[in-house]
């Protein structure tokens, strides 16, 4: 499959804009006619062609080899004192936000409730990798947060005092776009596999950040008791417990798997992937003959669910956006498509 096939199957996402609620839920009357009250009066041969249809494809299950399901946001921080940002260097950091949903479970209406199992993941580098040459170190700053704490740890601005400079400012996050992904593993390696939701109309911030429509890159998590270079080392490593530590021997590096992401100082090595989703997403050939999902359904079938959810959620793209995070919109940057 190559990256246009896959936009393809994708949807027609961004050929429609974010409408209001008011649109999305009325609904005209259609008109009565006279041969159609006998019809009406006749429910019974309506009903089994609804029957019929809601047995149509129904949900295969999901293959093993998707480790992990969820919604990705992405939120940029700008320097301090730096209110508006008008290019990538007047970023400070670049943040993963992965908020995982149940193997085989659906998305509802509405915003997505806490579970508890919410991780923030940090870019130094900036921008996401996007082909093979790209190898940008990520680091978990925060796992399983409540609402409360990402918002005042991380979503709010704060203001402190310096001796030599006075006051200082570091902004409130800015949202640049979510979207859903999969962790999923060939055996060998792992992957994140992602498709963007929003915003529907991208422009230069997103890719300039190198978040494209759909895109994926390799993960792998660092031994926390092997030493790297000084300048990739942080002040305190993740305290895994054993058996999790017991799996990497004496390796430098594991594939990643979805737990490695709930330790704190986790780090993770991001390699960028230029095929797009095909290797992320490749089927296995036992799935296949056991007629389970492919990976690629489960990800554009999560596209379509959270499409349709976030359009229904009231506002605009950054009403969604925050009122899934349980904060209100008007407290902080508009989700931002230029510089």
């Amino acid at each position: 499959m190559t990256e246009s096939s896959s936009k393809a199957s994708a949807g027609e996402k961004h050929q429609t804009h974010h409408e209001t609620p008011d649109a999305k839920r009325h609904k005209p009357e259609p008109e009565t006619k006279q041969e159609d009250a006998t019809a009406r009066e006749e429910p019974a041969k309506a009903e089994p062609k609804q029957e019929e249809s809601s047995k149509k494809e129904p949900s295969k299950e999901e293959p093993s080899n998707v480790l992990e399901k969820g919604i990705f946001y992405l939120f940029v921080r700008g320097r301090v004192d730096t209110e508006e940002l008008e290019k990538v260097d007047d970023i400070a950091r670049t943040f993963i936000l992965l908020r995982p949903i149940g193997k085989n479970a659906k998305l509802g209406q509405g915003p997505l409730e806490n579970s508890g199992t919410t991780r923030l993941l940090a870019l130094p580098k900036k921008i996401l990798p996007v082909s093979g040459k790209d190898r940008f170190m990520a680091f978990v700053e925060k796992s399983g947060p409540s609402y409360d704490e990402l918002k005042t740890g991380f979503l709010d601005s704060e203001e402190y005092e310096t001796r030599t400079v006075g006051k200082r400012r570091t902004p409130a996050a800015t949202p640049v776009g979510e979207g859903v992904y999969a962790i999923t593993t060939t055996g060998r390696e792992s992957h994140l596999a992602y498709i963007r939701t929003l915003p529907e109309d991208p422009a230069a911030v997103q890719s300039e950040l190198g978040f494209k429509d759909q895109g994926s890159f390799v993960l792998s998590t660092k031994n926390p008791k092997q030493d790297g270079p000084a300048r990739a080392q942080l002040p305190e490593v993740a305290d895994y417990p054993d058996e999790i530590q017991d799996e990497f021997k004496s390796l430098r590096w594991l594939p990643t798997k979805p737990e490695h992401l709930n330790y704190v100082n986790a780090q993770v090595l991001l390699i960028g992937d230029s095929s797009g989703l095909d290797k992320a997403v490749e089927p296995e050939k036992k799935e296949q003959e056991k007629d389970k999902a492919e990976p690629m359904e489960v990800l554009t079938r999560l596209e379509e669910e959270d499409l349709g959810r976030m359009r229904q959620l009231p506002g605009g793209e950054s009403d969604s956006i925050f009122a899934d995070l349980k904060a209100r919109a008007k407290d902080y940057p508009k989700l931002q498509t230029t510089f």
